[in-house]
């Protein structure tokens, strides 16, 4: 149901409500209808109920039009005392100048509640960007660092992290992915991809704010062994030949080897590097781990990770729609932890997926 710029007149009153349409529909599109029809598949910006025969009807409209967010005026036979916000109310056998001018009048406060929306919406995008940019950062320069054997800077790392929980918890995960969606490096992307995944996923848990920093920042940096595997192979247009994948299958424990080497990362932190890849039947690599040898925080993450890879554009495929990309991790059985894929579902792809009436 999309929304126009239109005055919805329902009335049961054609005749005096064909003035007023008449009247209105010389500033604005107008459009009459009967009390008794459906709401029409575009929403009006604004409605006038002009129903007098039958009171419960016109207050079920009313009720109706403020459930879809739509501002109305009320014409009626007698005063109405309690009525939602923003409703205003004018006796039906008010003068059509006063109706047209209370009309005009609410239509400019809805057009400047919109321009309001509108102007505070760029200005989060604008601060939404910056934390993406951030983070990018963040990952760009543990990346590189790791390339050149220095230490990662721990420091960036947490703040990176804390900048997508903040940013993916007032944007949402649709938003975080359509702004990274921009950004041009596939490896830093997928990095940021997964960790908003992570950040969308532990919220929609309730897990206490530390469990959703540890899964994120793991998130982020799970896939920080692929800095050392050669660009060649990393960036190549096309699949893998069998020893490419041998190489590319390295980096788990390349990316673990280097921050235990480094120093300041937990235990769960280093396991989720070097394990992201262990399936749950023992199909997975480096170490062929199976059931309870793989920790949740891994599983989490090695969800994260599939679901990302499977939605993102690669130069030999497009990319799927995530309800497709989930039945294909459904159908992987017990390679992957069936409770935790479900409440990803539930708490990453249902609200990513909802369609907006607005």
């Amino acid at each position: 149901m999309t929304q126009e710029s239109s005055v919805l007149v329902i009335s049961d009153r054609p005749e005096q409500a064909s003035l007023l349409v008449q009247a209105i529909d010389t500033v604005v599109t107008c459009r009459q209808i009967t009390a008794e029809a459906g709401m029409p598949a575009q929403r009006p910006i604004l409605a006038v109920v002009d129903i007098s025969r039958d009171e419960t009807l016109a207050n079920a409209w009313v009720a109706r039009l403020h459930g879809l967010r739509i501002p109305s005026l009320q014409l009626a036979l007698r005063a109405v005392t309690s009525r939602p916000a923003p409703t205003r109310f004018l006796p039906a056998d008010t003068a059509r100048k006063t109706v047209l001018a209370a009309v005009f009048s609410l239509m400019d406060a809805v057009q400047a509640a919109r321009q309001g929306a509108l102007a505070r919406a760029s200005d989060r995008l604008v601060r939404f960007t910056a934390q993406a940019d951030t983070a990018n950062r963040s990952v760009a320069d543990a990346f590189d660092a790791a390339r050149r054997g220095e230490p990662l800077s721990i420091a960036a790392v947490d703040a990176g992290t804390e900048v997508i929980l903040e940013a993916v918890s007032q944007c949402g995960i649709r938003t975080w992915l359509e702004i990274i969606g921009a950004y041009d490096q596939q490896l830093y992307q997928h990095s940021l991809s997964v960790a908003g995944y992570a950040a969308a996923f532990g919220g929609g848990l309730k897990l206490p704010r530390t469990d959703q920093m540890r899964l994120a920042r793991a998130a982020l940096l799970h896939d920080v062994g692929k800095s050392r595997i050669p660009l060649a192979i990393l960036n190549k247009p096309g699949r893998l030949t069998a020893g490419e994948m041998a190489v590319m299958r390295t980096h788990p424990a390349v990316g673990a080897n280097l921050l235990e080497a480094q120093g300041g990362f937990d235990g769960p932190m280093l396991a989720v590097v070097r394990h992201h890849h262990e399936m749950l039947d023992g199909s997975g690599y480096p170490d062929g781990l199976s059931a309870h040898e793989i920790p949740d925080l891994v599983r989490l993450v090695t969800i994260c990770d599939i679901h990302s890879a499977l939605t993102e554009r690669r130069a030999y495929r497009d990319p799927l729609p995530h309800q497709e990309a989930h039945a294909i991790m459904r159908e992987m059985g017990g390679k992957l932890d069936g409770d935790l894929l479900r409440a990803f579902h539930d708490a990453v792809i249902v609200p990513l997926t909802r369609v907006s009436v607005s």
